[in-house]
């Protein structure tokens, strides 16, 4: 069902944009026969609008990989430097909260870890939406801000660091199938207090899973069909716990590509004296508008980081 609304967004998507082509070419003809030179500005208005929605479904297009989908969780940590660093964190959440807002996203704020005096410390925040991890994973990287400090008595100007990190939201109903031509089921006399089913019936039941090794036996029970129902339910665990580590070091993986927050490894800078810059180190793309920046508008800078990625 997953699949198909995916598919049917991007089918529905397409007959809009066909839709609104066909009216505009009739509106232009329609203009041309009546000499309306009035509609000129109208037309190029909605020509640019179904520019930039055929440039968005292309953007979208680049976001292939399988995780790109899937919602995302956005965890901020302040840096060294007590309050300042603090305060920057609470800034660039608000910065993203906007960001989610904007785009029509749902956000839920799992954790949240307060600065001692003012800020916060850490913040975790579930980001519900299509494609949520492939847009935020541009934003992957320690932020640095230059200002003059509030909490400076001698407002002096202050560098203030903190890291952002996303990851691929993980389902948490992970299924488990087993094939049977994956099992080597073997059956032996059960060991133990002795007696004469014991002895003379082969109950005992051992399963291999061949893919992964995984080997589990049960003798327990006075049945051969009772013992292999209780193995397969071991088996199935085993399996099911193997998956949940794999997706643990899938996100061991991802996190060990953060780096240290600090100097020299910032992706962003955010400058707020003695000039308004904000700048994106990855791909040189900057702007003078630091207030839109804060406010949300970072589309932009997504933009670029995906395209050069892509490239």
């Amino acid at each position: 069902m997953r699949e198909i609304s995916a598919r049917k967004e991007w089918v529905d998507a397409w007959h809009k944009i066909d839709e609104k082509i066909t009216e505009l070419d009739e509106l232009v003809l329609l203009a041309e026969d009546e000499g309306d030179e009035g509609m000129e500005n109208e037309l190029d208005n909605d020509a640019r609008q179904i520019e930039k929605q055929l440039s968005d479904l292309e953007f979208r297009k680049m976001l292939g990989k399988p995780e790109d989908s899937k919602n995302a969780i956005l965890t901020i940590h302040s840096g060294a430097g007590g309050t300042e660093s603090q305060d920057w964190a609470q800034m660039l959440m608000r910065m993203y909260l906007r960001w989610i807002e904007r785009q029509g996203f749902k956000k839920d704020i799992l954790d949240l870890q307060s600065g001692d005096e003012a800020g916060i410390k850490s913040v975790s925040i579930e980001v519900t939406g299509n494609y949520a991890y492939g847009y935020l994973k541009a934003e992957a990287g320690v932020h640095r801000l230059v200002r003059i400090s509030p909490f400076d008595a001698n407002k002096r100007r202050h560098t203030s660091f903190a890291s952002v990190f996303i990851y691929p939201e993980i389902d948490n109903a992970i299924e488990v199938d087993v094939d049977e031509k994956d099992l080597r089921i073997d059956t032996y006399r059960a060991s133990g207090a002795g007696g004469q089913h014991v002895n003379k019936t082969s109950s005992a039941v051992r399963l291999t899973h061949i893919p992964t090794g995984i080997v589990v036996q049960c003798q327990n029970e006075r049945s051969q069909h009772r013992n292999k129902d209780a193995a397969m339910k071991i088996l199935l665990s085993r399996l099911y716990q193997k998956k949940l580590e794999e997706e643990q070091a899938k996100r061991a993986k991802l996190e060990n590509k953060k780096r240290d927050i600090g100097w020299g490894s910032q992706i962003r800078s955010y400058v707020f004296h003695p000039y308004n810059m904000v700048k994106d180190h990855r791909t040189n793309h900057e702007t003078s508008n630091t207030t839109a920046v804060m406010d949300g508008e970072l589309d932009e800078f997504i933009h670029a980081y995906l395209m050069q990625s892509q490239e």
